[in-house]
């Protein structure tokens, strides 16, 4: 039996349009035009479904992730499944105690202590005294708010509401786990601390929904995954599909794009930008990749004056903007030749186990270096989404939890037993 059930969920809302400001002259001929206009009042509000016809299951012990542009729903669903909100269609059916996490702060009282609102937060969870003293502990040193337990919460930073909120929702056992976004309130750190306990509480046979517009995390931490866009189901299944499918479509960055028209694409009278593309070994254009397999980044570029010696280059970036490296083409036949007019296609191939998981994210230029002259450089042209399964063959090893680094090469090692010197194996004889 599953542990949540989303039956043709639909929310509604009606969207009043605000009244501009009048003149007592339009005031007054509002007046007396109203009557006339009776039949027309509704048209004043404007109807929005956030939610239309919503329909999926999770299962006892599921860690699943919601993802989705902003607008497509999400938090709306996460709302109805909390029982904050009621659907104005369909039904949500959730088997087993909830805690939920959808905003700064949720479910606090801000006159209560930080050690009162943990005590009314296990209260509201259904848990008796004991329970909740047993991981209160636990709990605080979590959050790591010790020295403000006694102050009212109304006087927390937006970092600490979050922590404790979090602490709480996850350390008091609750059987179904509900996580927005909110996360992205706590520094780095703190951040990994919770994708670390969530990984948890799925081992221990509890379920987890998680919303996040972090891709590494949800692919990481949720084997599956469903796609929301515009209030529907968009995809449902294997996290790293449906991560795929929304990089590759309109909703997230691209793995492929084209300039059509020479006069509108980036460059100049020199050298114009005409298409960029990521491939995988077997030609496919690909928006997600597998951390162990190699990817061609692919640029077709228009030389429309000849006689420069141009020198196509990449720059790699991660998505909190980092510079990861950059490469230049120097082992091409027309390294240090001039071009001649035409289109031309550069590739390069970036080798499997590389780069760190996440959304990898690519500039395209065209240069001269001498004198240095940038022609064109278009710093967001393609994206994609490096992802590690933990199917081993990574650097990631037998290692499942959270794993640092701008890149994450898989490197040589070599090991066996240490042979003692000369000097000191006739010393362990004496």
């Amino acid at each position: 039996m599953a542990a949540v059930r989303a039956l043709g969920l639909a929310k509604r809302y009606q969207i009043h349009q605000q009244a501009s400001y009048r003149t007592l002259r339009d005031s007054l001929a509002q007046a007396w035009r109203r009557p006339f206009r009776a039949a027309t009042a509704e048209a004043e509000s404007e109807t929005l479904w956030a939610l239309d016809g919503v329909s999926f299951e999770v299962g006892h012990g599921e860690v699943v992730g919601i993802i989705g542009r902003n607008g497509a729903g999400k938090s709306t669903l996460l709302k109805i499944l909390s029982r904050i909100t009621t659907p104005t269609k369909g039904e949500a059916e959730l088997r087993g105690r909830v805690g939920a996490l959808l905003e700064v702060g949720t479910g606090f009282h801000p006159e209560l202590t930080g050690r009162e609102n943990v005590h009314l937060s296990g209260a509201i969870l259904g848990m008796k005294k004991v329970e909740i003293a047993r991981k209160f502990d636990a709990i605080v040193a979590f959050a790591g708010v010790e020295r403000f337990l006694d102050t009212q919460v109304k006087h927390y930073s937006s970092g600490m509401f979050t922590r404790l909120g979090f602490s709480v929702a996850a350390h008091l056992e609750p059987e179904i786990l509900i996580v927005d976004e909110v996360l992205a309130v706590g520094d780095a750190s703190f951040q990994r601390k919770c994708l670390g306990k969530m990984s948890e509480i799925g081992k221990e046979g509890r379920t987890v929904l998680f919303v996040s517009h972090n891709m590494t995390a949800v692919t990481r931490l949720c084997p599956r995954t469903v796609l929301l866009d515009a209030g529907k189901v968009l995809a449902d299944g294997p996290s790293h599909e449906v991560v795929a499918a929304y990089l590759r479509s309109d909703l997230g960055t691209t793995a492929a794009r084209a300039w059509p028209e020479v006069a509108s694409s980036p460059g100049n009278a020199v050298v114009r930008l005409r298409s960029v593309c990521v491939r995988t070994r077997q030609g496919d254009v690909t928006a997600a990749l597998d951390i162990r397999q190699p990817v061609a980044i692919e640029v077709d570029f228009d030389v429309l004056t000849g006689g420069q010696v141009l020198v196509p280059n990449l720059h790699f970036f991660n998505e909190e903007g980092v510079c990861l490296f950059i490469s230049s083409e120097v082992d091409s036949p027309w390294h240090r030749r001039p071009r001649p007019a035409g289109l031309y296609r550069a590739t390069a191939w970036l080798p499997g186990n590389l780069l760190a998981e996440g959304t990898v994210v690519v500039g395209v230029a065209v240069s001269t270096m001498d004198p240095v002259t940038v022609h064109f450089f278009e710093r967001d042209a393609v994206a994609f989404q490096v992802i590690d399964s933990l199917e081993g063959g990574s650097a990631r090893g037998e290692y499942a939890g959270p794993f640092p680094g701008v890149v994450r090469p898989l490197l040589k090692w070599e090991s066996g037993e240490r042979v003692p010197a000369q000097g000191q194996l006739a010393e362990s004889r004496s």
